[in-house]
């Protein structure tokens, strides 16, 4: 993204310190006809009418004119300076004006669109101040101060806690808490700052994977801007290493510009077999791609290599988004679940040991995992699996009425509202017009064979959803795992219930599994302290070696995103 100097490095060797623009009211004004008409005495006017534009809650010379959702900040703000200017000084830019318009035309760096702040706009308001230019009028020196305002707090607000609400998608994050008052961040904080951007430092995102994407954005952006190489053609079935492939040369010019055929690597000029260092180039992507790392160049593999650049970048930039809609800190280490990665992490830098494992989420077109944070509070090793109502449903009362034996063939029983156990081999129609209306559920014994495995973590929430172990873990070898109803099914349960309890000596790992295997059923064990659990979406992770990592968008959340970030301010709130 160009980046706007020219005005700015004149302003620079011209800067000087003064007392605000004195308060004149524009003739024809509210405050004027007031006077005029010798009634009571109007709210202090600011210079150019200030209050009044600040009253509209737009202003025509910004990208984004309307600013309602922050002209009680605003209002604040000229209020705690005496209703006067705040950025100009004896018809100057004052140096910290001078330093947040250039984080402006930089916002490109941290994911966001510079244009949201008037990037290109700024050199031409500034050139107003200039001393070879005229005299700029009071209402053009209001003008500008209030646009720098509104956009110094839409910029503060976007890297703090992101430009959109989570809860606009419905998702289960709440912002609130982290929001800040911006009118005295920038009335405390940035005018008085003899470094602005060492003072804004601190209102963005303090994650290591954060500082990594954000590092990562930067060659991603010029690559895009190089432009990509030329497509390379899908072939009609997989090509395997060792075979011919014609589109060879697009092949190596491709690997080659995303870094994964190392600029070393020998490749023969002209060839067209597929084998060698190319091979393991592809091997490489398709590990950052979350794609089957056979060597194959299927349809899947040739279409991920012939995605844009500029999509990657838009990846990049709505993981940093997202990533300001998590809390600041936690009270314990939390679970994250990556939903697209279809990965549980802990974050690293907690004082507990660092844990990764894969997971099978919701399915993309039926059952997905909502996005949502919550506290583990407990754990049951052995459970029953109440079998939710929907499943009922479309899936058990459907395979019952067919088979009467389904139910006690699967280790499937019946109950009643108190919980009492109802025969049910083989099902009778009374029994199963009593699941079909409600008054009897279904629960799966545990054991082995149960669909939540041998332990299930517990963290109440709305959805319904939590995590467990799974008799089907063949599903965890797969690239692709979007098998489940919603809940999260973990590949290493007994590791997970190790880490979860690490603050409880007596449950070592051998009684863990004792206790999965060959323990009572139904076994509660309560925390010591509730663990955080973050059901998190992101298409884009850098792993702390700098390797950028891109997976498809499952459920339609980027493609939701975006649109939403492509109407401009304001944003859904």
């Amino acid at each position: 993204m160009k980046i706007y100097k020219s005005a700015l490095a004149a302003f620079i060797v011209s800067l000087c310190c003064g007392v605000a623009t004195s308060h004149i009211v524009a003739a024809g004004s509210p405050a004027a006809t007031a006077s005029a008409a010798q009634v009571a005495p109007a709210a202090p006017q600011g210079p150019g009418d200030l209050n009044a534009l600040i009253a509209a809650g737009t202003l025509a010379d910004l990208r984004w004119p309307n600013f309602t959702d922050y002209r009680d900040s605003v209002k604040k703000f000229y209020a705690g300076g005496g209703n006067s200017l705040a950025w100009i000084q004896n018809g100057k830019a004052s140096p910290q004006a001078v330093s947040m318009i250039l984080l402006l035309q930089q916002a490109s760096a941290k994911g966001l669109n510079p244009e949201d702040y008037d990037a290109s706009r700024w050199d031409a308001r500034l050139a107003k101040l200039q001393p070879t230019s005229p005299k700029p009028s009071d209402i053009d020196l209001a003008h500008i101060d209030l646009a720098l305002t509104v956009s110094a707090m839409r910029y503060i607000s976007d890297l703090h806690i992101g430009r959109v609400n989570p809860q606009h998608f419905k998702f289960g994050l709440t912002v609130g808490p982290k929001k800040y008052d911006l009118a005295d961040e920038l009335r405390t904080q940035v005018l008085p700052a003899a470094d602005v951007p060492g003072a804004l430092a601190k209102i963005e995102p303090q994650y290591d994977g954060y500082r990594r994407a954000e590092d990562a954005l930067l060659p991603y952006s010029k690559m895009a801007s190089a432009g990509d190489t030329p497509l390379i053609p899908v072939p009609q079935k997989g090509v395997r290493p060792g075979s011919t492939y014609a589109a060879m040369p697009q092949l190596v010019a491709r690997l080659s510009q995303l870094g994964d055929l190392p600029s070393n690597a020998s490749v023969p000029a002209n060839s067209t077999t597929y084998s060698g260092a190319v091979v393991d180039a592809v091997k490489h992507f398709q590990h950052r791609h979350g794609l089957d790392t056979d060597g194959v160049l299927g349809k899947g593999t040739v279409s991920e290599l012939n995605v844009p650049l500029k999509m990657r970048v838009l990846q990049l930039q709505l993981t940093l988004e997202r990533y300001r809609w998590i809390p600041p800190d936690f009270p314990e280490p939390p679970i994250i679940v990556n939903i697209p990665e279809f990965q549980l992490r802990t974050m690293r830098r907690q004082p507990a040991s660092y844990l990764t494992m894969r997971v099978v989420v919701g399915k993309a077109m039926r059952t997905q995992t909502p996005v949502f944070a919550q506290n583990m509070k407990y754990l049951i090793f052995r459970p029953y699996w109440l079998v939710p109502t929907s499943i009922l449903r479309n899936e058990t009362i459907p395979k019952t009425r067919r088979n009467p034996d389904y139910l006690a063939a699967n280790g499937f029983e019946v109950v009643d509202g108190n919980g009492n156990i109802v025969p049910s081999s083989p099902a009778s129609d009374d029994v199963i017009d009593g699941l079909r209306s409600g008054s009897l559920r279904v629960r799966q014994k545990p054991g082995p064979k149960n669909a939540l495995g041998l332990v299930k973590f517990i963290f109440p929430n709305q959805y319904n959803v939590y995590l467990h172990s799974t008799p089907e873990p063949e599903l965890f070898s797969r690239s692709r795992r979007d098998f489940s109803h919603g809940c999260i099914r973990v590949e290493r349960p007994a590791d997970l219930a190790a880490w979860v309890l690490r603050d409880r000596p007596e449950w070592t790992m051998d009684k863990i599994l004792a206790a999965m295997n060959t323990g009572p059923d139904n076994v509660q064990v309560n925390l010591k302290n509730p663990i955080p659990v973050l059901i998190l979406y992101s298409t884009a992770v850098v792993d702390p070696n700098g390797e950028v990592r891109f997976f498809d968008d499952i459920y339609g959340y980027d493609k939701s995103l975006n649109r939403v970030l492509t109407n401009g301010p304001p944003y859904p709130d």
